[in-house]
């Protein structure tokens, strides 16, 4: 899944860290997370690749990115997405206000 031209967002200044999810893998990850789903209003997500690659693609554009361990995907409140992790993926989601 190549990158698109889109300029991916960036979490604003200023937002708290809410919670953190625990550690995902392809075959721990929620079936949530693989079909197109949002935050909640005022929440923005952060996807945390740890090991291995996760394509993310956001539903409403169709734009899409191959991350890598040590990459990150900031994920506006209410915009959907889903997640397709690779066999060897590890990552997490932050959440933040």
């Amino acid at each position: 899944m190549p990158a698109t031209s889109s300029t991916p967002p960036v979490l604003p200044e200023g937002l708290l860290l809410a919670r953190t999810t625990p550690e995902f893998t392809a075959t721990t990850v929620p079936a949530a997370l693989l079909a197109a789903h949002q935050t909640a209003e005022k929440v923005w997500g952060h996807l945390v690749v740890r090991s291995g690659s996760v394509g993310f693609t956001f539903e409403d554009d169709g734009t899409s990115w191959q991350l890598t361990a040590g990459q990150t995907m900031a994920i506006p409140p209410r915009r959907p997405h889903r997640v397709t992790p690779d066999d060897d993926a590890v990552f997490g989601v932050e959440f933040y206000k």
